[in-house]
């Protein structure tokens, strides 16, 4: 049981950067959504489907990180692999942000084909595109990050960002200028 434990906190953990990342982008998204739609009587996801889609991605960025073709460019600027990233995920990310707002029309209809149809018919694209757009900077955002973290390492960066900064890091940084 001990192996098992450990994997399972491994995998939570490098589950939990990219989760807690969504869970505030999936705020900010349904904040955004809330200021456009407001007055208009559309419903909004709830917190629980924010922490829901948050865990969905945070988990989905895990597998894709698994996945061979993932760091396609390794030997490249980091622009490369952060902009391959963000693509792969912004499709997991629209994927997602599709089927939850198909289960809004499915929670009226009870038929997925009719949903699926309303969802098509009735859907204001613009605020679709908007969101979408705003999901885009995010992910890229975390993955520009996310690249970072990796050539520079975790305690580095967070280091960099959170302090404190080492004797070693700021004559880097010194030197850098």
């Amino acid at each position: 049981m001990g192996k098992a434990t450990a994997k399972i906190k491994e995998e939570f953990l490098k589950m939990l950067p990219p989760t807690i990342f969504f869970f505030v982008a999936l705020n900010l998204v349904l904040l955004i959504r809330a200021l456009l739609t407001r007055g208009t009587g559309l419903s909004l996801p709830t917190f629980a489907t924010v922490i829901i889609s948050a865990l969905i991605l945070g988990k989905a960025v895990l597998l894709a990180n698994m996945l061979p073709f993932i760091n396609r460019f390794p030997e490249k600027p980091l622009i490369w692999n952060a902009a391959w990233k963000t693509v792969i995920y912004t499709i997991v990310a629209t994927f997602i942000h599709f089927l939850e707002r198909l289960h809004e029309f499915w929670k009226e209809t009870h038929d997925i084909g009719t949903a699926n149809h309303q969802l098509l018919t009735e859907t204001n694209w613009a605020h679709f595109v908007a969101i979408e757009i705003l999901l885009l900077v995010l992910i890229f955002n975390y993955c520009v990050f996310a690249e970072l973290g990796r050539v520079i390492g975790p305690t580095r960066l967070k280091a960099m960002f959170l302090g404190p900064m080492s004797a070693a890091t700021s004559a880097a940084s010194e030197a850098a200028r």
